[in-house]
């Protein structure tokens, strides 16, 4: 073969190694092995600057042992070496032996002893320029044969020292977005993770603290969690804090709403599907539960999953594997569950809208989450973190609130929740005009409350009932000495549950919201009171 048909095949070569994408050490001994065989070179040395030590040093060689290579270190300036570096001049030379400059400070060279080597070795050492700049040198040494084969081996080692510089200059780019990203991401996690920490969740009602000490206990295990809790009551921050508060929270988070898509969708939403499985499955598709892999799933609106996808979830909960849509293959999967629902699980469980077994494994820790008028203590700073979120979003400043707003801010029963809140002190802060909050910013509905609730009545009924029925205890019942408390209150709280459970055809979790109490707490007093159960 002709030199330059050699030539060209070798560049030809080099390209394709360099455009393989794998580690750049790995390219580059690839690289030195090429020119090695192509070319008869005894040592290869690809040596680039290092800027955490300051120094040249060899990161692939072709002839060197792994302790010659690791000898190969060079001050800027020093040497053959560091002098192409410095001056980002090639340097050639027909017989390394006689070159004043030459240090060997591989060792790999014996240049006292003229018998080992007879033939003069030439060195070749060529710089490697990144945008103007020398980062490295390429140099090799190899038997002399006369100038014109010293003068084309100069040539074609420049022409690759071109390309291994494009190469590291991509390789640095990628290297540099990595970096940014995996900045970004992790800021971004830092930032979720101080979002969603549990001293973060605004509650200090007695209602809220036994679920925050709940989601404590359950957020460093892998339980499967059920959230139960009306519409609006913050399901989806509480599932956020478990994750982000738990050992997988480097993994994603991947939330799906079951009551948004029809059930077709949703199981290939849920599970993926495989190019054909239907019309319109163009191409393969992951899962919802394969793209949660390693970390938590959030399943808003359990209690509305079709009786076929409530099969095919209960495989997940229990064997951990599913397939997907017009696949045949088993897909393992390692993510944990939490759902959540507004609905009586138990209730849709008796009527046999929700499988019982599938019931029973999403309810390995349940979490019931109080309603907004269950938690009144909550409301002043929940409207002091909405109007400070909003005001500077909006660039407004609503801070001053009349002591009718804030009385019926608290009176209201607030059917939506928190997020009813929230949109109510949104919609202030944008039709504000200045810092006084007055009823007029309030939604119709709730002015509307407040104009039927300025007369006292209720309250006075109440007080005159229990007036007059502690006069009444305190007359009859002076025999009982020292057990008038218990007798009065017992009975009391006694009737009360039973007339609540009787309006709340038997339910306890609806009776339990109604009396404005924890649903364990109901159940602790049905069973101190012996207080027959009406389900």
């Amino acid at each position: 073969m002709r030199r330059a048909e050699q030539e060209l095949d070798i560049l030809e070569q080099i390209s394709q190694i360099l455009g393989d994408g794998l580690e750049l050490s790995q390219l580059f001994q690839r690289v030195m092995t090429l020119l090695s065989d192509r070319l008869h070179i005894q040592r290869a040395s690809l040596v680039l600057w290092d800027q955490a030590s300051g120094h040249l040093r060899i990161v692939a060689s072709i002839g060197l042992s792994k302790a010659e290579q690791q000898r190969g270190r060079y001050a800027v300036g020093e040497g053959v070496t560091g002098q192409v570096l410095a001056s980002g001049e090639p340097a050639v030379i027909k017989d390394i032996a006689k070159h004043p400059e030459f240090l060997n400070r591989t060792g790999s060279r014996d240049l006292n002893d003229t018998n080992t080597e007879p033939t003069p070795s030439s060195f070749i050492c060529v710089p490697v320029n990144d945008g103007g700049q020398v980062v490295g040198t390429i140099s090799i040494d190899k038997p002399f044969i006369d100038d014109d084969h010293l003068r084309a081996d100069t040539r074609l080692l420049t022409i690759v020292a071109g390309s291994i510089a494009q190469t590291i200059r991509i390789h640095h780019l990628i290297q540099v977005e990595k970096s940014h990203w995996l900045e970004e991401t992790q800021l971004l996690r830092d930032n979720l993770r101080g979002k969603y920490k549990f001293d973060n969740i605004i509650g200090s009602s007695p209602a809220m603290l036994d679920v925050l000490a709940m989601i404590g206990q359950v957020a460093s295990s892998r339980a499967t969690v059920l959230l139960l809790g009306e519409t609006g009551c913050g399901k989806e921050l509480i599932a956020k804090a478990i994750h982000f508060n738990s050992p997988r929270a480097d993994k994603p988070l991947i939330r799906i709403n079951c009551g948004a898509l029809s059930p077709q969708l949703l199981e290939s939403e849920l599970f993926g599907h495989v190019r054909g499985a239907f019309t319109g499955a163009i191409k393969d598709k992951i899962g919802r539960f394969e793209a949660a892999e390693g970390g938590s799933i959030f399943l808003d609106e359990i209690g509305t999953l079709d009786p076929q996808l409530q099969v095919k979830l209960l495989r997940v909960l229990q064997e951990r594997e599913f397939e997907r849509v017009g696949d045949h293959r088993t897909v393992k999967v390692d993510a944990r569950i939490i759902a959540a629902t507004n609905l009586d699980l138990e209730d849709e469980v008796r009527k046999g809208n929700f499988r019982e077994d599938l019931y029973y494994r999403l309810n390995v820790v349940q979490i019931n989450l109080p309603p907004l008028r269950r938690r009144r203590e909550d409301i002043p700073r929940l409207i002091d973190f909405f109007l400070d979120k909003y005001n500077t979003e909006n660039q407004r400043d609503l801070r001053k609130f009349s002591r009718d707003v804030l009385n019926t801010l608290l009176r209201y029963p607030w059917p939506g929740n928190v997020r009813e809140l929230e949109n109510a002190m949104e919609r202030a802060v944008v039709l504000s005009t200045g810092e006084e909050f007055s009823v007029d910013l309030l939604p119709l509905q709730i002015r509307l409350f407040s104009k039927q609730t300025r007369s006292d009545t209720t309250d006075t009924s109440i007080e005159s009932l229990a007036a007059r029925l502690a006069e009444h205890a305190v007359r009859e019942f002076q025999s009982y000495e020292g057990q008038v408390y218990s007798l009065v209150v017992d009975e009391i709280e006694k009737q009360l549950i039973r007339e609540a459970l009787n309006y709340n055809s038997g339910v306890k979790v609806r009776t339990a919201d109604f009396l404005g109490i924890n649903r364990n707490t109901l159940n602790k007093k049905i069973k101190e009171l012996n207080i027959e159960s009406q389900e």
